[in-house]
C-alpha cells in the first residue's frame, strides 16, 4: 500500500485528491494547521478514512515531524495563501507561506528521503499566473515566466524554481504542476466563478440588482478540479520527474 501526505487537504483540490488516492488504495495523511475553528467541511465525509497530522508551513520542525511520522511515498504540497487581493494586503505572510513554506516542505521531504532511506516523490502546486502577461497563447512548459503582477505570483514562482532547483541539485523526484483555473462545487466564494454564480442567485431572489466583475475581455481556460487532481497524481507516476502545464484544452 502506498502512502501519501497532502498539505491543504481541507481545500478544494486537497479534498478531491484525498478521495482519488483513497480510491486507488493509498493510506492518506493530511497536514492540517491547528486552529480554534478548523474548516473540515470538504473532507467531513472521509474523516474516518484519512489521518490528520498537525503541521504548519511556517514551522520547519512540524513539517519534518509530519514526514517522519507518516513515512510517505508521495507528498502533494497544495497548501497556500491563494488570493491575489490578499497578497497585496499581506505580502510578507503570502511570501512566508507560498514561497518559504514550499522551501520548508521540500526540505522536510529531503530530510525524510535521507533518514527513511527511501525516495519520496514531491508535487508542488504551481500556478498559471507565473506566466503573468505571456507573449504567446496557449502557454506551454517552455513559455517564459514573468511573475510581477502581485506578491502571490512572485511567491509562486519562487516555489516553482525551488522545486526545479532541488530536483537538479539534490536528485529529488520533484515535480511542478502549473495549473490553470479549475472549479467545482467545493470552490470558495472568493473565486470569480463562485462570485458570479452566487451573485446571479441573489439577483434571481431579488436580493441584489447588479453583478460587478473585473475585465470582461479576459479569456481563461477552465476545468474541473476532480480531473486536475488526477493529473497531479499522474505527474508523480512517471519514471522521470518533470514540470507540466495542467489545463483543460489548448486554449489559455
Amino acid at each position: 500500500m502506498k502512502t501519501a501526505l497532502i498539505t491543504g487537504i481541507t481545500g478544494q483540490d486537497g479534498s478531491y485528491l484525498a478521495e482519488l488516492l483513497l480510491e486507488k488504495g493509498y493510506k492518506v495523511y493530511g497536514l492540517m494547521r491547528r486552529t480554534s475553528l478548523p474548516n473540515i467541511s470538504r473532507i467531513k465525509h472521509i474523516l474516518d478514512k484519512i489521518e490528520l497530522i498537525d503541521g504548519d508551513l511556517l514551522d520547519q520542525k512540524s513539517l519534518n515531524d509530519a514526514i517522519l511520522s507518516s513515512r510517505p511515498d508521495e507528498v502533494y504540497n497544495l497548501a497556500a495563501q491563494s488570493f491575489n487581493e490578499t497578497s497585496w494586503k499581506a505580502p510578507e505572510f503570502t511570501g512566508n507561506v507560498n514561497a518559504l513554506g514550499a522551501l520548508r516542505m521540500i526540505e522536510a521531504v529531503k530530510l525524510g528521503c535521507n533518514i527513511l532511506g527511501k525516495q519520496i516523490r514531491y508535487y508542488q502546486a504551481s500556478s498559471s499566473q507565473i506566466f503573468d502577461k505571456p507573449l504567446e497563447s496557449p502557454q506551454n512548459e517552455k513559455t517564459p515566466f514573468a511573475a510581477t503582477t502581485n506578491p502571490y505570483t512572485t511567491a509562486k514562482l519562487y516555489a516553482h524554481y525551488t522545486t526545479v532547483m532541488y530536483r537538479k541539485n539534490h536528485g529529488m523526484f520533484a515535480v511542478n504542476g502549473i495549473t490553470f483555473n479549475h472549479e467545482s462545487p467545493r470552490r470558495g466564494f472568493e473565486f470569480v466563478t463562485r462570485k458570479i454564480s452566487r451573485e446571479a442567485a441573489k439577483i434571481s431572489l431579488g436580493l441584489s440588482n447588479e453583478l460587478l466583475i473585473g475585465n470582461i475581455e479576459g479569456q481563461r481556460d477552465w476545468g474541473f478540479a476532480g480531473d486536475y487532481v488526477e493529473a497531479m497524481w499522474l505527474a508523480l507516476q512517471h519514471s522521470v520527474p518533470d514540470d507540466y502545464v495542467i489545463a483543460r484544452k489548448r486554449f489559455c
